[in-house]
């Protein structure tokens, strides 16, 4: 696939606060597009699902966006990204959340839906966390390798000699080990897939999937579902958004020579070298994440969660809705209110006014 390089700036603040952008927004369509007050806070309805692993930044967002337009209700069913992106395509939201950004199929059913272009920016990045439950070990590193054979089923002992090479240091019981995956179509699943395919070295043969390929196990229901599964057995382990790890442990993963932890400014350091996806139109920012890199102080194992719009709908207050929201939540504020609430690494700088232009264009048909 060709790749156009995006650069994306050192973080600066946003010249935008939530109120002004959502007051910006409603301008000139106010008194006969909403039921907006003359402040120009908003008032409606807005639903929208998806991804699981943003429902920690959701409801983050809903809260810094509904207290700046008290008359506006959001709802966000995190049924997972496959049907959150199928409900949008359906008609049956306004947005969509998704840890995976659309194959062409479904682009070019989301654009019949939409009569128009498609809207898909990048506003949630998170390190997918390896977490464990496996008493009397605190650490724990393992190699792109190690982790791959893991969740192939090929390794099924704690003290493997492959698991026992990264720790040296680290007695390892003679356990068998219980690997937690996801029983849903999962963006989450797909990038951490993405992970094992790109750094394995062949330890992993199932591909990049939504669905898991791999028989044996446990399966689970979302991301809430994988963390229950893992707190609930002995000798467990999963991958989850990191900011749902709780009080399990995190594995760190070897980059290049080292181990690298899941940390926000970690994850948000790959996205230095991202690359736009070509042949998609203007307003869709797709991006392939190098998942193979071996850069100091990378943490590869990321997921970029988007979030899906039309570029055009049919009434003026639906656009002023996802216009306000959108607006939100890639502001300086809303950036701020997910990595505080998710452990989300905040996207500012270029990014966020490319992503920022793309939402000023949404419009009634």
């Amino acid at each position: 696939m060709n790749r156009t390089k995006l650069r994306i700036a050192a973080p600066a603040a946003l010249a935008v606060s939530a109120v002004l952008a959502l007051s910006a927004c409603g301008a000139g369509n106010e008194a006969d597009a909403t039921d907006s007050e003359s402040d120009g806070a908003l008032s409606g309805t807005l639903n929208g699902a998806g991804a699981s692993s943003q429902e920690a930044a959701v409801d983050a967002w809903k809260q810094g966006f509904q207290t700046a337009n008290p008359d506006v209700t959001v709802n966000y069913d995190p049924v997972g990204s496959g049907s959150g992106r199928e409900q949008f395509i359906a008609g049956g939201t306004a947005f969509a959340g998704s840890d995976a950004y659309m194959d062409d199929e479904e682009l070019t059913a989301a654009a019949e839906r939409c009569g128009s272009d498609v809207v898909e920016v990048p506003t949630y990045v998170s390190p997918i966390a390896v977490i464990y439950n496996l008493p009397g070990v605190d650490t724990l590193q393992l190699s792109p390798e190690a982790t791959g054979a893991i969740f192939e089923g090929t390794i099924t002992k704690w003290n493997d000699p492959a698991i026992a090479e990264d720790n040296p240091d680290v007695d390892l019981p003679d356990s068998r080990i219980v690997p937690v995956h996801r029983a849903d179509d999962s963006g989450t699943t797909e990038n951490f897939t993405t992970y094992l395919d790109a750094t394995s070295g062949g330890s992993w043969s199932g591909g990049v999937v939504e669905t898991w390929p791999i028989e044996g196990g446990e399966a689970a229901d979302g991301t809430s579902g994988v963390v229950a599964a893992v707190q609930g057995g002995e000798g467990t382990i999963g991958y989850a958004d990191a900011s749902q790890a709780g009080d399990l442990g995190v594995a760190m993963l070897k980059v290049g020579e080292e181990y690298v932890g899941p940390t926000p400014e970690a994850a948000a350091s790959i996205l230095e070298a991202s690359s736009r996806v070509e042949g998609r139109g203007d307003t869709d920012i797709a991006l392939d994440i190098d998942h193979g890199t071996s850069e100091s102080g990378v943490y590869p194992n990321v997921l970029v969660s988007y979030q899906i719009a039309c570029l055009q709908y049919d009434d003026q207050e639906t656009v002023d809705l996802v216009k306000g929201w959108l607006t939100y939540v890639i502001s300086e504020e809303g950036q701020q209110a997910s990595a505080e609430s998710a452990g989300s690494a905040p996207i500012t700088g270029d990014m966020a006014s490319q992503i920022q232009d793309i939402v000023d264009q949404i419009s009634t048909k």
